[in-house]
């Protein structure tokens, strides 16, 4: 077993491991930061694996932006989210049907494949300009809607509205 794939299962155990907390802890604060912790793990999984390309992407987009307009809603919205009484959690039901699913998605996997794969190498500029190239407007339209929907939930859920 090399370096790589050491780091590879620690960072997976890691992923599992914060991903699991995210739903079990009951505090909605604190479910947003191991969510975050996650999507720096995974982004982590992607550099080892040779694609910083979505490694940047998945810190940029999903462990910063996301993670703030989470915990930038929390904030404003509502200030008793904090308190014990509003804590949430998730009960046997829910995580009984999880385990069916990782035993059934499990199942059906059968052999993965042993021997070397090749790989496809792929210009990060022609990636890049696909992306934003001429979608770039459409992006932005949909980050502007993001915006006035919680703009929207904000007032839908401040104090002292009549």
């Amino acid at each position: 077993m090399n370096l790589e794939t050491v780091a590879l299962v620690v960072l997976g155990l890691i992923a599992l491991v914060t991903a699991a907390l995210a739903l079990l802890v009951r505090e909605l604060v604190h479910t947003i930061l191991w969510i975050a912790v996650f999507f720096v793990t995974l982004a982590a999984i992607y550099f080892l694996l040779e694609a910083p390309f979505l490694g940047v992407l998945q810190l940029g987009v999903y462990a910063g932006a996301v993670t703030i307009l989470l915990l930038f809603g929390v904030m404003v919205t509502r200030k008793r989210i904090f308190s014990r009484e509003a804590a949430i959690g998730i009960g046997p039901l829910p995580l009984a049907t999880a385990l069916v699913v990782v035993v059934l998605l499990t199942y059906s996997l059968g052999e993965l494949p042993q021997g070397p794969t090749t790989l496809h190498s792929y210009a990060v500029q022609d990636l890049s300009l696909q992306l934003f190239g001429p979608d770039g407007p459409w992006l932005l339209l949909l980050g502007l809607t993001m915006m006035s929907a919680l703009a929207g939930a904000i007032y839908l859920v401040r104090e002292g509205r009549e």
